[in-house]
C-alpha cells in the first residue's frame, strides 16, 4: 500500500511539472500514453475474458461490471479528487463541480454515439439480445432521467450522492443474482482462438492472470490520467473553460479507455465485451462516479447540463434502444454512421448555444 501511495505521489509531482512544459513536449508524452493504454487495454481484455471463462461468467456480465468500472476509473478518479479539493477549499466549487460533472456527462455522449458507433463500423454488424435491452439499455437509461431529477434544482446534495451510489450498489447485485439464474453454456464460450489458448486451466494460472491484470489496469489508469491532464493543459492554453471543457475535451480523453477495451473486445470476437463496457460504463459514471462525489462534497449542477447535455443523453439512448429494438437486435453500418453523426450535431450545438455554465 505505502508502494502504491508513493506511486501516487510520483505521478502527481510529475502532472504538476508537465503544466510548465513546452507544449509540444505535452503533446507527445500524451500521445505515447495512449499508446502504452491502447496496448495494456488489450491484453488485460484478454486476461479477463479467460478469467470470465474459467469461473464461467459470460462476456458481457464481465463487460457490465469489472470492465465498466475498471474503464471509469479516470472518471471516478477525477470527482474524487475534485471533491477532496472542494472540501479543503483549494478548487473553486462551482468550476471544480462543471469540470468534473461535465467530463463525466460528455463521457457518457461520447460512448453512446462516437465511440458506439467506431466500433461497430469497425465489426461490421453487432447484435445485442433483447434480453439485454431489457436488462442493461433501459437502466441505462433509467440513470441519465436520475440525474435530471435529481440536478433540476441546481444541485447534487449528499442525500441525492446517496440514491445514485446506492442505486450503483443495488444494480451490480441484481447483475450477478441474474447472471447465475440465465447463465448458458453457451454464453461461455470463447470465439477467438488466441485467447482460447490463453485462458486459465486452474486456480493458480487464474491468480497469476489476476496479478497480472490488476497490475495493467493499473498501468491503464496512470496512463489514462497522464492523456486527461495533457489535455487538460492543452486546452487550459487556449483559454475555454467551464463544462464546455469537460463535454468536449475531457469527456472525449475520459472516454479512450472504454473506446480501447471495445476495440480489443471487437479484436478478439467478444462482443458482450464491447457491448458491455460501452453500456455498463453509461451506468457506472452516473452512479458511482457523480454519485460518490456528491456523498463527499455535493455539487453545483451547471444549467446547460440538465437541460441538453443529460436530455440529449437520455434521447440518444432512447433511440439506440428503438433502432436495435424494431431491427431485432442488430446494428449495422448505417446505424453506425447516424450516431456519429449524431455526436457532431450534439457538440455543435452544445458549442453555440449553451457555452455559458450558470
Amino acid at each position: 500500500m505505502a508502494k502504491i501511495v508513493i506511486q501516487l505521489l510520483v505521478l502527481e509531482k510529475g502532472l504538476v511539472m508537465m503544466q510548465s512544459w513546452n507544449i509540444f513536449g505535452v503533446i507527445f508524452i500524451g500521445l505515447i500514453s495512449l499508446v502504452v493504454l491502447v496496448i495494456g487495454a488489450n491484453y488485460a481484455v484478454k486476461k479477463l475474458i479467460g478469467i470470465a471463462n474459467y469461473y464461467k461468467l459470460s462476456s458481457t456480465f464481465m463487460g457490465m461490471t469489472v470492465l465498466s468500472v475498471a474503464t471509469s476509473l479516470p472518471e471516478i478518479t477525477s470527482h474524487f479528487t475534485a471533491s477532496v479539493n472542494i472540501l479543503r477549499g483549494t478548487l473553486d466549487y462551482q468550476t471544480g463541480s462543471a469540470i468534473v460533472l461535465g467530463a463525466n456527462i460528455g463521457s457518457d455522449v461520447v460512448q453512446q454515439t462516437l465511440i458506439m458507433g467506431i466500433v461497430i463500423l469497425l465489426a461490421g454488424t453487432m447484435y445485442f439480445r433483447r434480453y439485454f435491452l431489457w436488462k442493461s439499455m433501459i437502466p441505462m437509461i433509467g440513470t441519465t432521467i436520475m440525474c435530471i431529477i435529481l440536478g433540476w434544482d441546481g444541485n447534487y446534495s449528499r442525500i441525492d450522492g446517496a440514491i445514485l451510489f446506492g442505486t450503483f450498489i443495488a444494480y451490480s447485485y441484481y447483475l450477478y443474482v441474474d447472471e447465475r439464474k440465465h447463465y448458458k453454456q453457451e454464453d461461455n464460450l470463447l470465439q477467438s482462438e488466441e485467447v482460447a489458448d490463453d485462458a486459465p486451466q486452474n486456480g493458480r494460472e487464474v491468480l497469476r492472470d489476476a496479478i497480472i491484470t490488476s497490475g495493467l489496469l493499473v498501468v491503464i489508469i496512470a496512463c489514462a490520467t497522464i492523456v486527461l491532464s495533457a489535455t487538460e493543459t492543452i486546452v487550459d492554453r487556449t483559454g475555454v473553460g467551464g463544462s464546455l471543457i469537460g463535454v468536449i475535451t475531457l469527456g472525449l480523453a475520459s472516454a479512450l479507455p472504454e473506446l480501447t477495451t471495445a476495440l480489443a473486445g471487437v479484436r478478439h470476437k467478444e462482443a458482450g465485451i464491447s457491448l458491455g463496457t460501452l453500456v455498463g460504463s453509461n451506468i457506472t459514471n452516473p452512479l458511482l462516479a457523480i454519485g460518490g462525489g456528491a456523498l463527499i462534497s455535493t455539487y453545483a449542477v451547471p444549467r446547460p447540463l440538465v437541460v441538453w447535455d443529460l436530455p440529449w443523453e437520455t434521447l440518444t439512448g432512447m433511440l439506440l434502444w428503438g433502432i436495435l429494438w424494431f431491427n431485432n437486435g442488430k446494428l449495422g453500418k448505417k446505424s453506425a454512421i447516424y450516431l456519429i453523426v449524431i455526436y457532431f450535431v450534439y457538440i455543435f450545438f452544445r458549442s453555440v448555444y449553451f457555452n455559458v455554465d450558470f
